[in-house]
């Protein structure tokens, strides 16, 4: 074959290649297609952009299991204690700040913990009751808790969310009672 026929050959390959992208380009949209487009309305073709609906439905409140009173007006809402497949039980909540005056002793939330879970809610744990153990907040293998870090301080009015994760008890154990320091214990009814 000759040098003339390969250099041929490259272009034409080169050709079918480029019309293939540009068809399957063409095809991923773009374009000024509007057979599927939905058709403006009458309101709508002065060339305004089309308005969204305002909903009138507020967002419905996040169900409450348990509170613990703290500090100075700051509650404790516990939403969720989930038990999981992996053997696992995960505390969600709220500490919300119903006082008049800035939370700002998040420092005592992470119990002993000083280096590898700062402004964290590391200092959380939960009693069984049925097999009388205390449970502590899970960690990695560089000793960073399963749970909320990067707290910071919590205003007058404002909610602040949480998590902590735990190994979960015994499926004997329907209810745990959970302790964050400087806050009342409150039980738990475990949900799976």
């Amino acid at each position: 074959m000759s040098i003339r026929q390969k250099v041929k050959d490259r272009r034409g390959a080169a050709v079918a290649v480029a019309a293939v992208l540009t068809l399957a380009l063409a095809g991923c949209g773009g374009g000024d297609d509007k057979a599927g487009a939905p058709q403006p309305t009458a309101s709508q073709s002065d060339g305004k952009a089309p308005r969204q609906a305002a909903s009138t439905t507020p967002p419905a409140p996040l169900t409450v299991i348990g509170t613990a009173a703290g500090p100075a007006g700051v509650v404790l809402e516990i939403n969720s204690a989930v038990r999981d497949v992996d053997g696992y039980v995960t505390v969600s909540g709220q500490i919300k700040n119903t006082g008049s005056s800035t939370f700002s002793q998040i420092a005592a939330l992470r119990g002993d913990e000083k280096t590898a879970s700062p402004a964290s809610v590391a200092g959380a744990s939960y009693v069984d009751p049925v097999g009388k153990k205390r449970y502590f907040v899970v960690r990695d293998t560089e000793g960073r808790c399963a749970c909320t870090t990067g707290l910071s301080v919590v205003k007058s009015g404002e909610s602040v969310p949480f998590f902590a994760q735990f190994p979960a008890p015994p499926a004997t154990s329907p209810e745990i009672v959970f302790s964050l320091p400087t806050f009342a214990t409150t039980t738990l009814k475990l949900s799976e």
